[in-house]
């Protein structure tokens, strides 16, 4: 059987170093988009060394650029086809601003795997703290076509109702044709971002965005438009991945504003506003 659910689920943790410098931020933060217009102020604490702020959802590639997605099909008891999988959702919870540049330890661990019948779903933790303390926690979902039905528990099914009213801020952020070219350079190296062939073979006309670099996106947008660009201000943010982007596409971002948290939902203009993000929180300062 391709997932050994009471191998992976009793499989201890999986320790590591990693570090990252300023190099890597700005990397990140051109593949999510920052620098347009090069010169904008708002803009150069994305872009340049001397000014530089982190995005809290750097935190899903610091290091080796692995996400979660990768690092959880190398666990104990996990053996399944790439082609077969996408990323479900992710939650990062930010325990103080991230440092430019740092070396951390990182703890693996998976904290979930259920059974959905079609699809086996794996949550894969991973804390990160330095020598001063914890700085993120990572849950990464991942969904995996066709090894459900082992038996397992189906796991947690409740979803927050959609926000009510118009939304407080409806952004529109343009994709470039080689966004997926440019953000894979910060890790994830999953074929089905760039190769036709391998994406024809997952199920999809072509290569899709990242989930993880619609993910930055989108953070990225809450907070220049609603946290006065105060990257630090971010305690959380979790979204489910409820369909793809391509680039070149143009993405939609409403906003609800509320008491301490940010609704969003995003999706893809070009497509009769298809879902791409739901179910997604920024909870802030």
């Amino acid at each position: 059987m391709p997932i050994d659910a009471a191998k992976a689920l009793a499989a201890g943790p999986r320790t590591g170093e990693i570090s990252w410098n300023s190099k890597d931020v700005q990397l990140y933060h051109l593949g999510i988009g920052a620098g347009v217009p090069a010169t904008d102020p708002g803009e150069l604490r994305y872009t340049l060394e001397s000014r530089l702020h982190v995005l809290p959802s750097f935190a899903t590639v610091a290091g080796s650029g692995a996400p979660g997605v990768i690092g959880g099909l190398s666990m104990p008891g996990i053996e399944v086809d790439l082609a077969r999988v996408l990323h479900g959702g992710q939650h990062l919870t930010v325990h103080r601003p991230l440092p430019a540049e740092g070396t951390a330890t990182a703890v693996h661990r998976i904290t979930g795997l259920y059974d959905k019948g079609k699809a086996a779903v794996l949550v894969l933790r991973t804390d990160v703290e330095d020598a001063d303390g914890p700085l993120w926690t990572n849950d990464a979902e991942i969904f995996i076509r066709g090894e459900g039905g082992f038996g397992g528990e189906r796991g947690p099914s409740s979803r927050p109702e959609p926000p009510a009213g118009e939304p407080d801020r409806v952004l529109e952020r343009p994709l470039r044709e080689d966004q997926a070219l440019l953000y894979r350079l910060s890790g994830d190296w999953n074929p089905l971002h760039a190769d036709p062939d391998f994406a024809q073979r997952a199920g999809f006309d072509r290569p899709i965005l990242h989930g993880l670099c619609t993910y930055g996106i989108t953070l990225k947008a809450v907070v220049d438009s609603l946290l006065d660009g105060d990257v630090t201000r971010v305690r959380s943010y979790r979204a489910r991945f409820a369909g793809v982007a391509y680039p070149g596409e143009t993405l939609r971002v409403r906003a609800w504003s509320g008491e301490g948290s940010v609704r969003v939902a995003v999706t893809a203009a070009d497509r009769d506003d298809a879902p791409v993000l739901t179910d997604t929180v920024v909870d802030h300062t």
